[in-house]
């Protein structure tokens, strides 16, 4: 195998086999080796299923991007010059932090399905599930196809699930994200207030959430994805690792909901944590960072611009609540971690690739050999 100065590559090993390596700060190169005859993973239900009774195992090596926005991870794929169909299993599979590459979400980059836009951003959470919207994910996103070539443009606009957002790179190396207008209707977040009587504070409403037996005020937003935000006197302290698995599938969100808990320090700077939907806390959460200084402003707690701190690092939001209409626009970070290819193989077992119950699709284990 030929190496490269700084680098790092990997060979594939016997599953039960220890080994030890110490990986430094250099920039990583994986290469993962077939060890069965290659068979396309991205083709036809029916030829998947015609390899499966046939006994055949499939293999692809999928070259992938890991990046990362002030810390929330995530693998990144190029499904703009090559179409791309995951399971929901190998979505998982590229995601496990012990099997495979391991990421918060995995990002797509697709070509649009409607006009006027350059390019097509999905996100599939850790779970396998597709979400609406990551605002720190596209941030890598524009980076990702401004490296890759795909486009030399600093400003190009994207679709989501829920409409366009347009993302813009700084001389600086931040990028700038319209993340549209948040939305406080609690039907369109969505949230059930049946039976429930909201409290208004400055422009906003709070609604009342058992939690836990406890019961919690929160501002409800969405900004393409659904949000549920409480001001907590020090977020450190806050058992967020209790309180947000419970929000986050609490029956009054149907689908579901990122947690956030925000401390404020003043009115131009927060910290802020977040249970994302699908993934669990995670180091920062662009989305939900819009939201609580969104619903911080409402309220009338926060003056825009904003400083939000997360474990992972700083965000700058900024809100023209007086312009009717005016888009949430956040600042902040994207770094390229290392690329790599990795093996996935959905194994000849009968189960379905999208079971629960069965993970058919795994990545090849590695040794590093430095």
């Amino acid at each position: 195998m030929k190496r490269h100065p700084g680098r790092l590559s990997a060979i594939p090993f016997p599953m039960g086999q220890r080994v030890s390596s110490a990986i430094g700060p250099a920039r990583l190169e994986w290469v993962i080796h077939p060890t069965a005859a290659e068979a396309p993973i991205f083709g036809s239900a029916r030829t998947r299923e015609a390899l499966r009774s046939n006994g055949y195992t499939e293999n692809v090596k999928l070259k992938f991007t890991k990046m990362h926005g002030a810390g929330n991870d995530f693998v990144v794929l190029d499904g703009y010059t090559q179409p791309l169909d995951l399971t929901t299993a190998q979505v998982r599979a590229l995601a496990n932090r012990h099997f495979g590459v391991g990421a918060d979400q995995l990002l797509l980059v697709e070509k649009p399905t409607v006009e006027g836009v350059d390019f097509r951003y999905r996100i599939f959470n850790c779970d396998g599930g597709e979400v609406e919207h990551c605002g720190n994910g596209a941030r890598c996103f524009v980076k990702f196809v401004r490296e890759r070539g795909l486009t030399d443009q600093r400003s190009v606009r994207v679709q989501v699930q829920k409409g366009t957002i347009t993302l813009t790179m700084q001389d600086n190396g931040e990028v700038i994200v319209d993340m549209g207008t948040p939305v406080f209707d609690p039907e369109l977040v969505p949230f059930a207030t049946k039976g429930l009587q909201g409290r208004r504070e400055g422009a906003d409403t709070l609604w009342p959430l058992d939690v836990n037996g406890t019961t919690r005020w929160m501002s409800v937003v969405s900004m393409g994805n659904p949000h549920a935000v409480q001001v907590v006197d020090d977020a450190e302290a806050f058992p967020v690792l209790v309180e947000g698995p419970a929000i986050e599938r609490h029956t009054r969100f149907p689908q579901r909901v990122n947690a956030g808990f925000m401390q404020i320090v003043n009115r131009n700077e927060i910290r802020l944590r977040v249970y994302e939907r699908g993934a669990g806390e995670t180091l920062a959460c662009g989305t939900g960072a819009c939201a609580a200084v969104g619903a911080g402003i409402r309220r009338g707690l926060l003056d825009s611009p904003v400083l939000v701190h997360t474990h992972g690092g700083d965000l700058t939001i900024t809100w023209d609540i007086a312009q009717p209409g005016a888009p949430l626009l956040m600042a902040g970070p994207a770094a390229t971690v290392f690329e790599g290819e990795i093996e996935l193989a959905e194994e000849a077992s009968g189960a379905s690739p999208d079971s629960s119950q069965h993970h058919s699709s795994r990545a090849a284990p590695v040794a590093p050999s430095v």
